[in-house]
């Protein structure tokens, strides 16, 4: 984390700007030790509450007969693998296609959510109806929500997952308190968002 009144920080490098410019603007110079603040209480003692609900990033390939099946989570393998130095706790709310979520499934969501003594709460979720629960959650005060999942099955090496979680992962953390979806590299707003089914993402709208 670099200084508050640097570029940087006030998220310059989201519009590409180059990194060492928004630390010179900052007054920084090279070859000079800087002085980073120290992480607050809250950032130490972090913890991330992970709620599954199944989709894509947990779905199992049966060969023999091309089909594809919700199986475990991946979090905590994909979490393990990483060595990451937070607390979390993982709770399954469901284990679904995103397609096959209904008005009930999305109330037990909500309920979990307003239930966790947690402010960062990431949610995995299928792409399909990804932006339909995120806007059902959208009115809840005081925490940050977070939604990610996969375009392919965590369990296959060339899978998008472990980016997608890495990245919301550090949005939890960092953003203000509000629905996010972060998909494809970038945190979007979770009304102003829509997955482009032919190009296989997510953009904002």
């Amino acid at each position: 984390m670099v200084g508050g009144n640097s570029r940087a920080a006030r998220g310059g490098l989201a519009n590409g700007d180059d990194w060492w410019g928004g630390l010179a603007e900052a007054g920084y110079s090279a070859g000079v030790a800087v002085s980073l603040p120290l992480p607050s209480r809250a950032m130490t003692e972090l913890k991330i509450r992970i709620i599954t609900t199944g989709g894509t990033i947990d779905k199992i390939y049966f060969d023999a007969t091309s089909t594809y099946e919700v199986g475990a989570s991946q979090v905590v393998p994909v979490l393990t693998e990483a060595n990451v130095s937070f607390d979390y706790i993982v709770e399954q709310a469901c284990q679904k296609d995103s397609l096959e979520l209904c008005d009930d499934d999305r109330a037990d969501i909500r309920r979990r959510v307003l239930a966790a003594p947690e402010r960062c709460i990431l949610i995995i979720h299928g792409t399909d109806t990804m932006t339909e629960t995120a806007k059902y959650l959208a009115d809840i005060p005081d925490k940050v929500i977070v939604f990610t999942g996969a375009m392919a099955p965590a369990r296959f090496r060339a899978s998008d997952a472990p980016f997608n979680f890495g990245c919301a992962v550090a949005a939890v953390q960092l953003a203000a308190p509000g629905v996010y979806i972060a998909m494809n590299g970038r945190v979007f707003p979770g009304a102003s968002v829509r997955k482009n089914r032919e190009k296989g993402r997510f953009e904002p709208i």
